[in-house]
């Protein structure tokens, strides 16, 4: 069985915030989460990139969400943290940190709690989103991580995840 076709097996949802909205990703993407320690830059890096660190002697490249999702820079808070994923590139598995402003819960969305994306009126790229969750009167963005960032993208992320 394919990763991809595992994944659609999984109906849990790790939920953050990011600006005040609600987003999700597959837990099967969520390898664990983190305190924000202090982040190296990395000259030249895209804007998005907040900095690198060590992750158990391996270089986890980590992003700031918000900037990518065009909703401004992170402000490291209390409850900010680092949620670490395994985003596939290529076919080969990388790891990487993406800064959110805090953790909520798992939940599980299946049936009626999962919604098609939108067609119109959404502000991110339709390709980043597979699918609105439904909690109460919530909605939540759920997340194709591994489609949030292009081909060049992830190879200056793969280059970045080198082992130390």
């Amino acid at each position: 069985m394919n990763e991809e076709n595992t994944l659609d097996n999984i109906n849990s949802y790790l939920t953050f915030l990011l600006d005040e909205e609600l987003f999700s990703v597959n837990v099967g993407k969520v390898i664990e989460i983190l305190e924000v320690p202090k982040l190296t830059k990395v000259p030249q890096a895209p804007s998005y990139m907040a900095g690198v660190m060590n992750l158990r002697g391996n270089v986890l490249p980590v992003i700031d969400t918000k900037i990518k999702f065009g909703l401004g820079e992170t402000d490291i808070q209390q409850k900010t943290c680092i949620v670490v994923m395994d985003i596939s590139i290529e076919g080969e598995s990388v790891y990487v940190g993406a800064l959110v402003d805090s953790v909520l819960d798992v939940l599980e969305l299946s049936g009626d709690k999962l919604l098609p994306p939108p067609t119109v009126g959404i502000k991110y790229r339709p390709e980043f989103i597979t699918g609105i969750g439904k909690d109460g009167d919530d909605f939540i963005m759920i997340l194709n991580i591994d489609k949030v960032f292009s081909t060049d993208e992830l190879s200056i992320l793969k280059d970045s995840s080198q082992t130390l």
